[in-house]
């Protein structure tokens, strides 16, 4: 059968909860390869929770579904502070990005708990002030961001990486709404090393198959290049 929209691939998918130094319970779901260990893993910040981001927002819902089968990769799904989805709510309440930086802290220490491969974390939107602003203070293999909107990541944030050994993948969509590839060029100069990838035809939200697609395959092309190119049948029928 064709891979495509919500079609879940076999993974082993536990509910989990993340604790932050400032006393809150996260609500999230760790999806890992079905019958061995994975090889990378993503953790995944999605976009801003005021305008409909959370963790089962479409991208990450897909790359949980997906890419433990298809790239044997680990993916980290949770909710910031305040913000709901079918998995539930997580405590406490929007902070506007600021004490957000205990979320992705809290998300990285059950990595490191769980001895989780590879670390990468994953921004999308909103999500990628988060990484930006705070993903350097971790123990990851690099970094992508999916539409990165730079409203609250300052040109000062984007800077810091320059000169940071670790990968930094920036995916900007052709038709953003917020942040479209020249201008990004210009806005992550001052990260040389920066992998900017323009894609043709893409907008903010990444929209359809064919963005959903391109997306994965930038995220595996960083994370565990040997599993493309990504399957786009399956044959098991657990699936």
């Amino acid at each position: 059968m064709e891979i495509r929209g919500p079609m879940l691939l076999p993974a082993r998918r536990e509910d989990i909860e993340l604790q932050t130094i400032d006393g809150l319970t996260l609500v999230g779901e760790l999806a890992t390869p079905r019958d061995r260990d994975p090889v990378a893993t993503l953790v995944t910040c999605h976009p801003l929770p005021t305008a409909g981001g959370f963790m089962d927002s479409h991208i990450f819902r897909k790359a949980a579904g997906r890419l433990p089968a298809l790239a044997d990769l680990a993916v980290l799904r949770f909710n910031t502070r305040g913000t709901t989805s079918a998995r539930g709510t997580s405590e406490g309440a929007f902070d506007g990005g600021r004490n957000e930086a205990f979320d992705v802290a809290a998300a990285m220490d059950f990595v490191a708990s769980r001895s989780l491969p590879h670390p990468w974390l994953v921004g999308w939107s909103f999500g990628t002030e988060l990484v930006l602003k705070y993903g350097r203070d971790h123990a990851i293999d690099g970094a992508i961001l999916l539409s990165p909107p730079l409203h609250r990541a300052t040109d000062e944030d984007v800077a810091a990486w320059a000169g940071d050994p670790r990968p930094l993948v920036v995916l900007v969509p052709e038709f953003d709404d917020y942040l479209r590839p020249d201008e990004a060029r210009e806005r992550f100069a001052s990260v040389p090393a920066a992998a900017l990838i323009a894609v043709e035809g893409g907008k903010h939200l990444w929209v359809g198959e064919n963005q959903t697609r391109r997306v994965l395959t930038e995220i595996v092309a960083a994370v565990n290049p040997g599993a493309l190119p990504l399957a786009t049948e399956w044959s098991d029928g657990t699936a």
